[in-house]
C-alpha cells in the first residue's frame, strides 16, 4: 500500500480500479462515498503525505469540516472513476 500513496497518478489509478469493483458488485454510490470519506479519515490519521499532491489533500482534508470532507470523498471518487 506505501508505494500506492507515494505516486499520486498510481492512487488515482488505484482507486479507480476498486470504484469499478464495488460498482461491479452492486454497490451504491453513496456508500462507495462513505468508504473514500472513512479512507481519508484513516489517512488523514495514519499516513503522511509522500509528495505534493497527498500533502495538499491532507491540508484540504485538516480544515474542511465535515460536510467539506463528505465532498472531497465524493470528488475522489470522481476524479478515480476518470482514472480507472
Amino acid at each position: 500500500m506505501s508505494t500506492v500513496v507515494q505516486n499520486f497518478d498510481v492512487w488515482k489509478k488505484f482507486l479507480g480500479q476498486r470504484v469499478e469493483q464495488a460498482e461491479k458488485l452492486g454497490i451504491s454510490q453513496d456508500t462507495i462515498a462513505e468508504l473514500a470519506y472513512e479512507i481519508g479519515d484513516f489517512l488523514d490519521e495514519k499516513v503522511d503525505p509522500a509528495n505534493h499532491s497527498n500533502r495538499a489533500l491532507k491540508e484540504l482534508w485538516g480544515v474542511a469540516d465535515e460536510d467539506e470532507r463528505h465532498t472531497i470523498a465524493r470528488l475522489m471518487v470522481k476524479l478515480a472513476k476518470s482514472n480507472a
